[in-house]
C-alpha cells in the first residue's frame, strides 16, 4: 500500500504566496495550520464534462473522496507553475496542456491551511490516472450538482467548484 511521505518538505508562504520558511508534510497536516501552497487543475473535455480523480484510501487527507483532476503540493524550492506541470504529468499522465490560471485563495480545514492556486484547461486529451490515484472519470455538471453535499466530494472541491463555476 502507498502512503504519503510525512517528511516531504513544503514551503511555508504568506497569503500573497511569498515563501517565508519550510515545514514537513507531517507538520503542515497535523493541525498546525501552517500555510503551504498547492495546485489544482480543473480539466474539462470539449463537451463541458469535468474530469475528477478519486483519492485513494491511503491518503492522509480526505481518503476515498472525489476531487479535482489534479491536486498536489508545491515542493520546497519549486515554482507554482513547475509544480502544476509535474503534478499533471505524475497524476494523469498528460503534458503540453495550455492551462489557464483562475484564482488563488486560502482554504482552511480542521487539519491544515493551504494557499490554493487553481487552474483550468479544456482538452480532448485522455487522462491516464497513475497509481497515486484510485482512478478517475468525467462528470457532467448535473451529476456534480446532484452529488453536492452528500459526502461524495472533498469539501474543498465543492467550495471551489461552486465559487469558480457557479451553481
Amino acid at each position: 500500500m502507498n502512503k504519503d511521505n510525512s517528511n516531504e518538505l513544503f514551503p511555508l508562504v504568506d497569503e500573497a504566496g511569498n515563501v517565508i520558511g519550510h515545514a514537513t508534510r507531517g507538520e503542515c497536516h497535523d493541525g498546525s495550520k501552517l500555510l503551504h501552497p498547492v495546485v489544482h487543475l480543473h480539466l474539462f473535455d470539449t463537451s463541458g464534462r469535468l474530469y475528477l480523480q478519486r483519492r485513494p484510501d491511503w491518503k492522509d487527507i480526505q481518503p476515498g473522496k472525489w476531487d479535482t483532476a489534479v491536486g498536489g503540493h508545491v515542493d520546497y524550492g519549486e515554482a507554482v507553475e513547475q509544480a502544476l506541470l509535474r503534478e499533471v504529468r505524475e497524476e494523469i499522465g498528460l503534458e503540453g496542456l495550455e492551462m489557464r490560471f483562475l484564482k488563488r485563495y486560502v482554504f482552511e480545514s480542521d487539519r491544515e491551511r493551504e494557499l490554493v492556486n487553481a487552474f483550468m484547461v479544456e482538452t480532448d486529451a485522455v487522462p491516464c490516472p497513475s497509481d497515486e490515484l484510485d482512478g478517475g472519470r468525467f462528470w457532467s455538471r448535473a451529476e456534480i450538482l446532484d452529488a453536492m453535499g452528500k459526502g461524495v466530494f472533498t469539501p474543498n472541491f465543492e467550495r471551489e467548484y461552486l465559487t469558480l463555476f457557479g451553481e
